[in-house]
């Protein structure tokens, strides 16, 4: 049994070691950004607020800086949490894919449980920078969600995205291919493209995902 860290790969590594394709067409990312969501008065104006601060000094913060000030507090105001399913930060994640034990840090998972997750349905990364000394940002995302993939072990689509600084991108995993998203940025209007997105997810993942609704 081999094992890796989630930084060790590259997109290319990933699909060689799993069999994996990337695709150019989603029917599944086309519904999940076309669905209809309201964004109301009170989550407009915190997101404008939370925006002037990461147009000011998003790009000059770091990795703490811009997940406290600025992706922690979009997540919230997308009100994910409940009894059922959680947004949990900085916590480990490890299983089984093929050959490989794989394992590392998920920036931010939604997860079911809401005092500690059990099982991950959503991953997120975070970067400073585009690719950096210790992986790159879209490979490190897809090997998490491999792991989730097998933890779900339900032939189910893994839902993911990586942030690196102001700029986003939503993944979806299916069976052994993947679709990465354009890329959204956060300092201008895309920032309610992307929270209607983050809401968007709440019922993705109840109503197909794990049927609690």
């Amino acid at each position: 049994m081999k094992t890796a860290t989630f930084k060790e790969w590259t997109l290319t590594t990933l699909d060689k070691a799993f069999g994996l394709r990337q695709i150019w067409e989603c029917t599944l990312m086309d519904n999940w950004k076309n669905q209809e969501i309201e964004i109301d008065d009170f989550e407009k104006k915190t997101l404008l607020n939370l925006q002037k601060s990461l147009i000011r000094g998003g790009r000059a913060w770091n990795e703490v800086e811009l997940e406290n000030k600025f992706i922690s507090p979009v997540m919230m105001t997308a009100n994910i949490d409940d009894e059922q399913i959680g947004y949990f930060l900085e916590r480990r994640l490890s299983g089984i894919v093929d050959d490989y034990e794989l394992s590392g840090i998920v920036d931010g998972m939604i997860a079911t449980g809401f005092r500690d997750p059990d099982i991950p349905l959503f991953c997120l990364h975070e970067y400073k920078k585009s690719v950096d000394n210790q992986g790159s940002p879209d490979a490190q995302a897809l090997a998490a969600m491999l792991v989730a993939r097998e933890q779900n072990n339900n032939q189910k689509p893994i839902y993911g995205v990586f942030v690196v600084g102001l700029d986003w991108n939503f993944i979806i995993l299916n069976g052994h291919e993947y679709f990465i998203s354009k890329t959204y940025h956060a300092d201008d209007e895309e920032i309610f493209a992307i929270f209607k997105m983050l809401k968007a997810l709440k019922q993705i993942i109840k109503n197909k995902l794990i049927n609690l609704c």
